[in-house]
């Protein structure tokens, strides 16, 4: 993508890795958060490796953002490649139930075992691991029913590795999120700084909001139009001109002011004011 480049690797997370690799010889159970408006860009490749041999669970988070139809076929994707998955939205109260009822029928079979060696009881340790800002802590706040762990609405707010105790029959494991050095393929990238799983800190969010408007128009045409009354024919530019228009978004001069309403353009998708959007189809 011109002007961009999305791949965003700290120093931390190699540590990151390291300390998980430590951390999941006491694991039971890996579930892996994913973003529901982009499943398979929100899949860090090295989680497969690093989860080999445990028990695998993945949750689709933020269903509430993502487009209902195709959520359901991202669920019956990942189920056909063996792994449970369910559709969530982090901060629903019945999400603790339905992870932990998941949880116990992915791990039946360990739960028998140590049933049958007369282990009843003990809880499940399970790794909750994914990318940045897929809302992994919420998720264990909400099972928690309290706020141990901090939060935040941006990547990289989780830094290390953090053991919260459930009333859930769950013990869970926090981890920072992990992206990966290079996107082979360079939409992967531009996808996750679309959902703000880049720092936009370290983007060029302008030009990120031009190509957005291009995919929009894409895959949900007549969206731009009947949100922010534009001309969807209209160059990039003219269309984040009306989203400024639309919002008020001025510079002392009077003119829209292009950096802020690219800002704007970007937050209405992100929170949903766009109504529910994926930016990938299950294949």
């Amino acid at each position: 993508m011109a002007g961009n480049d999305y791949g965003w690797y700290p120093g931390h997370m190699a540590k990151s890795i390291r300390a998980i690799r430590e951390e999941l010889k006491l694991v039971d159970l890996c579930i892996e958060v994913l973003d529901a408006r982009v499943p398979l860009s929100s899949r860090n490749p090295d989680i497969d490796e690093l989860a080999n041999g445990k028990f695998r669970l993945i949750v689709l988070n933020k269903s509430d953002l993502a487009d209902e139809k195709k959520t359901l076929h991202w669920v019956e994707y990942f189920k056909n490649m063996g792994v449970e998955t369910l559709s969530v939205c982090s901060r629903d109260r019945k999400t603790s139930d339905d992870v932990k009822k998941a949880a116990l029928k992915v791990c039946a079979e360990k739960i028998e075992r140590d049933r049958k060696r007369g282990i009843v009881g003990r809880p499940l340790r399970a790794m909750v691991c994914g990318i940045p800002n897929v809302g992994k802590s919420t998720l264990i706040n909400t099972i928690t029913k309290k706020a141990p762990t901090k939060t935040g609405n941006k990547p990289g707010v989780t830094r290390s590795n953090q053991w919260v105790k459930t009333s859930a029959g769950l013990d869970l494991l926090d981890t920072p999120g992990l992206l990966w050095p290079k996107y082979e393929d360079k939409s992967v990238g531009f996808r996750l700084a679309v959902i703000g799983s880049v720092n936009d800190q370290v983007i060029n969010t302008t030009q990120l909001a031009f190509e957005t408007v291009d995919l929009l128009r894409e895959i949900y045409p007549g969206l731009l139009s009947s949100k922010y009354e534009c001309d969807e024919s209209a160059k990039p530019e003219d269309i984040i001109k009306s989203v400024g228009s639309k919002n008020g978004i001025l510079s002392k001069g009077g003119d829209v002011d292009i950096d802020r309403s690219s800002d704007q353009l970007l937050l209405d998708l992100r929170s949903g004011r766009l109504g529910r959007i994926s930016l990938e189809d299950a294949i």
